[in-house]
Parts: structure tokens; C-alpha cells; sequence
């Protein structure tokens, strides 16, 4: 258990995590000094009530400001190192994320379950806590995907299921998951690593502690994600097309127990979420869940929110928001896996780095149309070229205005039997407030737009 009496514990970032670090440090004993890049007003309602419970919070204040004598630093996911962060850990002292954090304050008695990944982390960490929860399991469900176990580490629980980031795999001591998933894992977040190596050396570094008593899931033949995993000595156990959890196109098969799942039976549709249910029937088998409690779940679970959600249907062409389809490896993923044969892109936002070239490899096949917006709608329309028609949506005076712009726009490209699909393959810091703002504007002008017109009702 940790135990934080008499300590001084600097906080770096005071966003979700960031607080509940905060928090929990508090609780252990802990003196906290806590900083942000923001100013005091702008803070979240959260963060300022930290003051009222004792923190000092240093706002639009340098982080090495908090770092001075301070016994031990919790960093937030992302949280860029500083020269005098890095003296501080040459000189001795620990510095840890708040993952690692909230770990080292559970109950010996309660595994973790870490699900890792590039694309497909929340479906599946959500799943996972579901299965476990018509098992009669209590389960944490939380992390990168929800809340901050920081927050729960003192509630009745049986398991911790936690979505885990790159970053969050950054700055770990004791980290030991009992079953760690390993998804995929395509480039992404290039803006902040070096390198692709260096982006899946963090997402492997989930593993490193793991012994014979632990389980590593990973795809069936994927290269990368089993040098990852042989950084630890957990058991192997994989999934997807010819994996120890098969997907073939008409079943989910345990091949270990023979146990078979028909996918017709299956509430959660799309080639890429068979291969995120077999990774996650493999993780709870790991904890002896019976194959009923699967199927009971899998005949309800339908998915999460802006994760190539339905929207509805106008004159034959169906509309999805994947607007989590924040980098090309999830967008591509989203346009294999409609059943529509064509598809209309809505795409474009905050660059992340790494190339297009895939995404325009698919859409040579099955894209209809492109529709780009955000400061990277040059570079994708650019990336697409002469392979099919693309319309570029300037910036109107409101956000309103211009997503109608944006789905009048993709509407009039696509046909009868078509799909639209926002999948932006971009951060979408540049305009929208997080992903679930973006997607929630692009429903909203779906169900604005007029079947007979192609406009925006009033």
C-alpha cells in the first residue's frame, strides 16, 4: 500500500488525472504542490477546488517551479520532460505517472487487467468490464478510457480494467499487469516520439514485469506486438484470424476449449470489433469466466459512443461518426469494416504525424468521395490527389456552420446505398473541444440535414 506520510509530491498537469493524483496523494499523507501551463481561470472547476483541500497550485507557472525538494513527482500522461526534471532523476528522485501512481496504491489482492493498443483500447476495455460485470465480477473499468483509477483505489472492487496510453506506459516501476492486451499498433502520436520503434517500445513496456503467472494477449502473427511482448515472460496467448481466440468470417472460436461464438448471435458489429471481442473473451478466460457469461454479454453489447457508431439514414446513404478515429491506422480500420461498398471520408483536424499513403490506399477502393476540414485538410487533399473527388470546407463564423457545410457536402458526393463516414484521422484539437465534441457537432448536423434538399433544416 502506499504510504506518502511526511512526503512532498510535486504534480505535473492537473487535467483528470492530474487531479486525482493529486488527490490520492493527499489522501497517503502527502504534502502536494501541483502545476499547470494554464492560468488560474482557466482551470477546470476541478483543479481549483484543490486548493480548498490543501494543495498548492502554481498556475501558468514553469513546471520547475514544483519539482524543488520535492520527495517524489507525478507526472500526466504526455507531460513533456524539462531539463530540470531530468536533473531531479539524476540526482535520485522518483518520478512516476499517475498510472503507476494509482497501481502502487491498490490492494495487493487486486489484479489489473491493461489493455494496450494503437485502436480498438476503449471498445475493448469496455467489453472486458462488462463480461466481468454479468459474471458477477466487481470491476474498475477505467483509465486512458473513463476515470483515473486514482480516484477508486479505496472502493470494493475485484479487478482493475485499465485502458492504457503510451504515455501512461512512460514513467513505470512496479507495474505488473495480470493479463496484458497488446491490441495493434500503428503509427500514432509521432508529433511526440522519435520514432515508430520508440512509440511501440512504449506501448511494450506494459509487459516488462510480467512472469510465468501472467498473460500477454497479442494478434495472431503480428511481428511487433510479440517482440513487445517477449520483453516479459508472460504466457502468449493470441487472438484473431488463426489465433488461439479465431475469428473466421462467420465465428469468434476458442480454440484451446472449442467454445464457439457465432457472430450472428453477436450484438457488436465490424470486422475490426470480432478481432477486439476475441481479444477480450481471451483476457477473461485468463480469470476463469465462463463461456455463458461471454455470450450473455455479447448478445447486448453494442459498443461506445463515436467509435463507428450509426447515426441514422437520409435517401439511402447511411451515416457513422468514428470520430475517436483520431489517427490513419483507426481511420483505415473504420472504412474496412463498414458493410458499404462506397464510402464518403470526413477527414481532416489536427496533424499527428506519419503518412496518409494507407488511408488513400483504401479509399482507391472503396471511397466515393472525401471531404476534408481542419489544418490538415491540405495535406490530406494533397495525400489523395486525383484519386477521387475531394471538397475542402473552409472555416465558417461558427462551429455549427460549418460542420452543416461539412455534411451538406459529403451528402451531395455520396449515393444511394453510400455511407458518410467522420473519421478524421486527426487530433481534434484544432477546432473541437475533445473528439466527443467533434462527434457530438457532426450528429448534430446529420440530424439537421433535410432528405429532400441535402441542406439544414431551419
Amino acid at each position: 500500500m502506499l504510504d506518502l506520510t511526511g512526503k512532498h509530491v510535486a504534480v505535473l498537469g492537473l487535467g483528470l488525472s492530474g487531479c486525482a493524483a493529486a488527490r490520492l496523494c493527499l489522501a497517503r499523507g502527502a504534502g502536494v504542490t501541483a502545476v499547470d501551463a494554464k492560468p488560474w481561470e482557466a482551470l477546470s472547476e476541478d483543479a481549483r477546488k484543490l486548493k480548498d483541500s490543501g494543495v498548492r497550485i502554481l498556475a501558468g507557472a514553469h513546471p520547475a517551479e514544483a519539482i524543488q525538494h520535492a520527495d517524489l513527482v507525478v507526472t500526466s500522461p504526455g507531460f513533456p520532460s524539462f531539463p530540470e526534471l531530468d536533473a531531479a532523476i539524476a540526482a535520485g528522485v522518483r518520478v512516476i505517472g499517475e498510472v503507476e501512481l494509482s497501481v502502487q496504491a491498490l490492494p495487493p489482492r487486486v489484479p489489473v487487467v491493461a489493455v494496450g493498443g494503437t485502436n480498438g483500447k476503449s471498445t475493448t476495455t469496455a467489453l472486458i468490464g462488462a463480461i466481468f460485470e454479468q459474471h458477477g465480477t466487481r470491476a474498475f473499468v477505467g483509465g486512458n478510457f473513463g476515470e483515473p483509477l486514482s480516484d477508486y483505489v479505496d472502493d470494493a472492487f475485484d479487478i482493475a480494467v485499465l485502458e492504457v496510453s503510451s504515455f501512461q506506459m512512460e514513467r513505470l516501476e512496479t507495474f505488473k499487469p495480470k493479463v496484458s492486451i497488446l491490441l495493434n499498433v500503428t503509427p500514432d502520436h509521432l508529433d511526440r516520439y522519435p520514432s515508430f520503434e520508440d512509440y511501440a517500445h512504449a506501448k511494450g513496456n506494459a509487459f516488462v514485469r510480467q512472469t510465468k503467472d501472467d498473460v500477454a494477449v497479442i494478434p495472431f502473427r503480428d511481428d511487433i506486438c510479440w517482440h513487445e511482448a517477449r520483453r516479459g515472460d508472460g504466457i502468449v496467448r493470441t487472438f484473431g484470424p488463426g489465433g488461439d481466440v479465431d475469428v473466421t468470417p462467420n465465428t469468434i472460436i476458442e480454440r484451446t476449449y472449442g467454445h464457439v461464438y457465432p457472430r450472428s448471435e453477436i450484438a457488436l458489429v465490424g470486422s475490426h470489433n470480432a478481432n477486439n471481442i476475441a481479444a477480450a473473451i481471451a483476457a477473461v478466460r485468463a480469470f476463469s469466466v465462463p463461456a455463458q457469461s461471454i455470450r450473455d454479454t455479447l448478445a447486448k453489447f453494442t459498443g461506445l459512443p463515436h467509435r463507428t457508431a450509426f447515426v441514422t439514414e437520409i435517401g439511402g446513404v447511411r451515416f457513422y461518426d468514428d470520430s475517436k478515429g483520431t489517427n490513419v491506422g483507426a481511420s483505415v480500420t473504420a472504412l474496412r469494416g463498414l458493410p458499404e461498398s462506397k464510402v464518403v471520408l470526413v477527414a481532416g483536424g489536427r496533424e499527428k504525424g506519419g503518412s496518409y499513403d494507407p488511408l488513400v490506399s483504401v479509399l482507391r477502393s472503396k471511397g466515393r468521395g472525401v471531404v476534408v476540414l481542419g489544418e490538415a485538410a491540405e495535406t490530406i487533399s494533397n495525400a489523395v490527389g486525383n484519386a477521387l473527388p475531394v471538397r475542402r470546407i473552409a472555416t465558417a463564423p461558427s462551429l455549427e456552420a460549418t460542420m452543416d457545410a461539412v455534411v451538406r457536402a459529403a451528402f451531395e458526393l455520396a449515393q444511394p446505398g453510400d455511407a458518410v463516414l467522420l473519421s478524421p484521422a486527426c487530433s481534434s484539437l484544432d477546432m473541437f473541444r475533445d473528439y466527443k465534441h467533434r462527434g457530438d457537432e457532426f450528429v448534430a448536423a446529420v440530424n439537421r440535414l433535410s432528405p429532400s434538399r441535402g441542406v439544414p433544416t431551419p
